[in-house]
């Protein structure tokens, strides 16, 4: 691994993945307080410092050893999660879906301001290679913290949210899951099944919507 390499991915990289992070979790927070949750308020994770979100060891060791380890081949990561008292919430069932989907709602919403300010670089001619592979890598990492984070199997929000639609039943059954559910989940992206099953075809959705929903600032700027 090129250590010049390396310090030039996490120097493009950082200020894209710290928001990504922050954003995500501090969206899962105000929806859980709009809906009656007051948890993650009171314990300051309502908020636009990273620094509350920032896991350690999931957020900054985690993914630096892997990247080193497979020379930017495989990544992954994870924040330090938002505490949600679902029991708390006005309608537990309902409203869990929602605060489960602010997270990777947040995440669409960056990667279309990424997306944008890409297209105001090719209108207006930047052409600076620093800016471009920000927004490049911006558009990139939250793409995947929208997709990856909607997989269907708790403690992803994907799994809460599968849990809040299901009826009573099965979702009891589902959320049994929960304890074991990062290792199914690593088995699952070690094997290759999320990203050749998950990951790339959502991804794939994910920008063609991304790029309709920019067709009309990509026609009013050319």
């Amino acid at each position: 691994m090129d250590f010049a390499q390396l310090i030039q991915t996490i120097t493009l990289y950082a200020i894209p993945v710290l928001l990504a992070i922050t954003l995500h979790e501090a969206a899962h927070g105000y929806a859980a307080k709009y809906f009656g949750d007051n948890t993650a308020f009171m314990l300051g994770r309502v908020t636009l410092n990273p620094l509350p979100h920032i896991d350690p060891m999931g957020t900054v060791l985690m993914p630096l050893l892997l990247y080193i380890a497979t020379s930017g081949a495989f990544l992954f990561g994870y924040a330090k999660p938002v505490p949600v008292r679902f029991g708390h919430l006005r309608n537990p069932k309902r409203d869990m879906i929602w605060v489960a989907l602010a997270g990777p709602a947040s995440n669409l919403v960056q990667a279309l301001g990424w997306a944008s300010l890409l297209y105001v670089y090719q209108g207006t001619g930047v052409t600076e290679p620093f800016l471009v592979e920000m927004a490049q890598g911006g558009v990139l990492a939250n793409v995947v913290m929208f997709v990856f984070n909607l997989f269907p199997l708790p403690p992803l929000d994907g799994g809460r949210i599968l849990v809040g639609l299901l009826p009573y039943r099965q979702a009891m059954w589902v959320s049994r899951l929960e304890p074991y559910g990062f290792f199914i989940v690593m088995g699952l992206v070690l094997v290759g099944v999320v990203s050749n099953v998950w990951m790339r075809p959502l991804m794939s959705l994910t920008y063609q919507l991304i790029n309709l929903l920019l067709l009309p600032l990509s026609m009013l700027i050319r």
